[in-house]
């Protein structure tokens, strides 16, 4: 497990994709739990106002009590936000429905796309020890996601094996290269993950086919299958890894992890 005692720059990753229900939060909990295992660190920060990362990590409303929302707008310290999860090395900073008047909130803000930058570089991140941050986007382009992505070092995209899956990719990277030449010059797309795949599927496989021939070497050899064990694990309140390492998603996951880490580029390079 990494050295909490030592300070470091972690590299932060923004799992983003403006559609709904295309695995983010799956992916950025089973993700984290996967770096974990790697004897990394890890901190999600939930700023989907559903607060399914958080959920999904065992954390109920009521233990919720500062959250995101407070980060953002409140101006609270990262540590008093921060929480431990059940899983040792996996942090979570937490999110609750309050964040769904974030953005108008935010609006009034001169600094309103640099709100979550700034507070995943309060000193105290140091002292958390931390490899990776992992931001929980929500279902939308909007000023929270585009804080994620002024905060992000790059930007993981869920991409679901389904029809009209690529409908809506084009605007997510003329974001990111809006964003690139305004608000943060080294942001870069991390990859894009094929999630709820289903190789015995025709559709599947043509999705696959048409993202590989349209993004290249963005897209990850690794794929996300789709996996009841998966689908029940938030239900439990743990990452697929912690509910039946032996899945197919578990170890879909494992794979994921390790296939980043070693195309990985560390921060500042």
């Amino acid at each position: 497990m990494s050295d909490s005692t030592r300070s470091k720059t972690p590299k932060i990753i923004a799992v983003a994709n403006q559609k709904g229900g295309v695995g983010k939060t799956t992916t950025a909990i089973n993700l984290g739990a996967a770096l974990v295992e790697e004897g990394l660190s890890v901190l999600i920060v939930d700023i989907d106002p559903q607060g399914n990362a958080s959920t999904g990590l065992g954390i109920e409303a009521e233990q919720r009590g500062l959250t995101t929302y407070d980060l953002l707008l409140e101006g609270a310290p990262l540590a008093d936000v921060v929480q431990p999860t059940a899983i040792d090395g996996l942090l979570i900073a937490p999110a609750t429905t309050d964040l769904s008047s974030a953005d108008i909130e935010m609006v009034r803000n001169d600094r309103r796309s640099h709100l979550l930058h700034n507070a995943l570089r309060q000193p105290a991140i140091g002292s958390f020890g931390l490899d990776y941050i992992l931001i929980d986007c929500p279902p939308a382009l909007s000023l929270l996601t585009v804080n994620a992505m002024v905060a992000a070092d790059s930007v993981l995209v869920p991409l679901q094996s389904e029809f009209f899956a690529l409908e809506g990719l084009s605007q997510l990277m003329l974001t990111v290269r809006e964003l690139r030449q305004t608000a943060n010059p080294n942001l870069r797309i991390e990859g894009v993950v094929l999630t709820m795949f289903d190789g015995r599927n025709n559709l599947s496989q043509h999705v696959e086919k048409d993202a590989r021939a349209y993004l290249g070497e963005l897209v990850f050899e690794t794929v996300i299958p789709r996996n009841v064990r998966l689908s029940e694990a938030p239900s439990f309140a743990m990452p697929v890894l912690e509910y039946d390492p032996s899945s197919r998603g578990a170890q879909a996951y494992r794979a994921l992890a390790q296939e980043m880490l070693k195309q990985s580029v560390p921060v500042g390079a």
